[in-house]
């Protein structure tokens, strides 16, 4: 067996894992949620319940950092999948890692990415300090806290989950429709980092305004890196069919 074939093989039965560990996430979740509509009880205080027994959430204080946190932590792995996403494009892993892997891998960072952002939505929902409703969270700008900067926050999460979805219908696409809309992942990013620095509480301290700077720099390097390597790839290509 090649190892082309062998490449395909492996990216097939990971790809074929994720799909059915997705299907039976999202069957648990619907489950959950009819027995619990079905049983008279709103999923919000159900997920209040549980963060109380847990967590002591009824406290003010350990909702807000719980949101806080996911927001930071959901942040951080954007930042990676994109960050990861450059590599894998300017192909700097293929000398350590397998293409195959490298490309689940940024798959695998961009749902964790989703995950944490829907924690912190759920959290907000359910914080008593400064409670949001569904519909302020779900529709951009309609926020009652820093509409604008927060409504980024929100379109920065459906442009995540578009790139995301491209991922398993890549064929369906094609590889052109798959780039361009992968060009998403940058405005998802800059929203993201928009959002958190304008409307986190933890934005005035030092150390979370480097991080915001020092995250935006390393994505601003990689995106140069790639336009250079691409640029100098095209430049060796018309030099070899000139000499044709």
């Amino acid at each position: 067996m090649s190892v082309s074939k062998m490449s395909n093989s492996s990216s097939n039965k990971v790809s074929t894992t994720t799909l059915v560990a997705l299907t039976f996430i999202l069957a648990a979740v619907g489950g959950l949620t009819v027995v619990i509509v079905m049983g008279g009880y709103s999923p919000l205080d159900f997920v209040r319940n549980i963060f109380d027994q847990l967590f002591a959430a009824s406290s003010v204080q350990a909702m807000w950092y719980v949101t806080r946190a996911a927001g930071l932590i959901s942040y951080l792995l954007l930042w990676l999948s994109t960050v990861w996403g450059l590599g894998v494009s300017s192909k700097i892993f293929d000398p350590v890692l397998h293409r195959a892997f490298a490309y689940d891998f940024h798959q695998f960072l961009s749902l964790l990415a989703i995950g944490f952002v829907i924690l912190h939505i759920v959290v907000l929902l359910a914080d008593q300090y400064l409670p949001f409703s569904v519909a302020q969270v779900l529709v951009p700008f309609a926020a009652p806290y820093r509409p604008v900067w927060v409504g980024l926050g929100t379109i920065g999460l459906y442009l995540t989950l578009l790139v995301s979805i491209t991922f398993y219908i890549r064929r369906q696409i094609g590889q052109k429709a798959f780039r361009f809309i992968h060009f998403a992942s940058y405005l998802a990013f800059l929203a993201a980092a928009v959002h958190g620095l304008l409307s986190g509480t933890d934005s005035p301290l030092v150390t979370v305004r480097a991080m915001y700077f020092g995250t935006a720099l390393i994505v601003v390097f990689l995106t140069a890196y790639r336009i250079f390597m691409s640029a100098q790839a095209k430049r060796q290509r018309a030099a070899l069919s000139g000499r044709a």
